[in-house]
Formats: structure tokens, C-alpha cells, sequence
């Protein structure tokens, strides 16, 4: 029987890495997507691509990227926005899957992709069903400020640079509350875990 794939995702400071740690610790495997980016982007014909569109400027000749350089210059607009995407999603795709599928053969309880662009990146097509993980703006701020010691103001510019919670809610088949008490996330991430499990393995 395969493993049942969790999709994970949820705006910034909602509490998904804590949920991912929960489900972690009970015995699921957690496939961070952004970790998996960050890798895929160094690979040298990924760094070739990035160049030729962004700029030579925007890594060294040992082809280590100049993030920040890059950001600036792929965010300046969405049709520059678009091109990173069209770039790096399908390298990250590939690896994605291609650890997902690794995964498979393992005895975790169930493979959690943990991907903030889980629906925008289309990641979603490999999971059995997606989790969105959303908590009020005032909260996130917040949690933001302490997590990265930043202003309030920086803080709103990165919720405001997300969707509302309403996206996540609105695709996700389970919406986990993370306005809780972080330290209350675990039981009712262990609840919600053994919820979805059971729900998928009586429908297969």
C-alpha cells in the first residue's frame, strides 16, 4: 500500500513549521519544499538559465547565486516573477518528486511535502489531499517580529506580499487552526493527523 502524501502549507508565521514538526515527531516524513529550492537553484544549467534572464551579475564564476541580487531583480514585477518561476519550479518539481517517490519505500506513517506554494507551484497534484494552517493577521504579525526581530511594519509588508488566509482555506481539505497557543499545536496536530489518515485509508 502507499504512503498517503500530506500537503502542508499556510501563510507565514500561521504555525506550519510547527505543525510539520508535530507531524514529524509522530512519525511522518517531512519533505521541505523550500529547502529543496534552495538546493535545485544551484544547479549549474538552473544557474545558466537564471543568468541569461536575470543577469550575469547574479552569481560568481563558481556559480554561487547572489539571492538577494536576485530577488530584487525577479520581484520587481510579475511578468519578471513568472520568468523565476518558468526557470526553477520545474527543477524543483523533478526533485520533489523524485523524493517523494524515494519515500515511498520507507516506514514513515505518511510523507508530509511541506511547501508554502504548494497551489501556486501546482505541488498539490502529488498529495493525497493538502492541510492549510492559517491564524489571524494580528497573531502572524506578531510571531513574525520575535521569530526574525523586525518591525511591525516590516512584518506586514511580508503578510501583505502573501494571500489571505482565505486562498489556503479555500483549496486545503483540512484547515488547521494555528492561532492556538504554539505549545497546544501538538496535540492538535497529533488529533488532525490521525484524523486524515483514517478518513484516507477507509476510502481506499
Amino acid at each position: 500500500m502507499s504512503k498517503m502524501v500530506i500537503g502542508l502549507t499556510g501563510p507565514t508565521g500561521a504555525g506550519k513549521s510547527t505543525v510539520a514538526a508535530a507531524w514529524e515527531k509522530a512519525g511522518c516524513t517531512v519533505v521541505d519544499a523550500d529547502k529543496i529550492a534552495r538546493e535545485a537553484v544551484l544547479q549549474p544549467a538552473c544557474v545558466a538559465e537564471l543568468k541569461a534572464e536575470f543577469g550575469d551579475d547574479i552569481a560568481d564564476e563558481k556559480g554561487n547565486l547572489d539571492r538577494r541580487l536576485l530577488a530584487k531583480r525577479a520581484f520587481c514585477s510579475s511578468q519578471k516573477t513568472e520568468k523565476l518561476n518558468a526557470i526553477t519550479h520545474p527543477k524543483i518539481m523533478e526533485e520533489v518528486t523524485e523524493r517523494i517517490s524515494l519515500l515511498q519505500q520507507g516506514r514513515a506513517k505518511a510523507i508530509i511535502l511541506d511547501a508554502p506554494l504548494l497551489f501556486e507551484s501546482g505541488a498539490d497534484r502529488l498529495c493525497d489531499t493538502a492541510v492549510a494552517v492559517t491564524a489571524p493577521v494580528e497573531i502572524r504579525r506578531n510571531r513574525i517580529m520575535a521569530r526574525d526581530s523586525i518591525p511591525a511594519e516590516l512584518a506586514m509588508e511580508r503578510i501583505g506580499a502573501q494571500h489571505e488566509n482565505s486562498y489556503y482555506s479555500g483549496r486545503a481539505a483540512y484547515v488547521f487552526d494555528g492561532s492556538v497557543n504554539l505549545g497546544s499545536v501538538s496535540a492538535g496536530a497529533q488529533e488532525l493527523l490521525e484524523r486524515i489518515l483514517g478518513e484516507y485509508h477507509e476510502s481506499i
